[in-house]
């Protein structure tokens, strides 16, 4: 079963811990298979704004895989 959000404007419960060391592809597919209405993945020391945007997941990116994952 895939989780959900519980409310509209809720994040989908995941583990966003399991999604380190993963291939970005990888990561974004299952992210979006997850509820996640937006995946952003990012360089290491990308400079992004800092507003908090309720769904979405964001992914720091090197040689391909997931080095940092963080909500908003």
């Amino acid at each position: 079963m895939v989780p959900q959000a519980s409310f509209p404007g809720d994040n989908p419960s995941d583990d966003l811990d399991a999604y380190r060391g993963m291939q970005r592809q990888e990561a974004e597919r299952r992210a979006r298979e997850r509820g996640w209405t937006t995946v952003r993945s990012l360089p290491p020391d990308a400079v992004v704004t800092m507003e908090y945007v309720v769904g979405r997941i964001n992914f720091t990116v090197a040689d391909d895989h997931v080095q940092r994952c963080w909500l908003g």
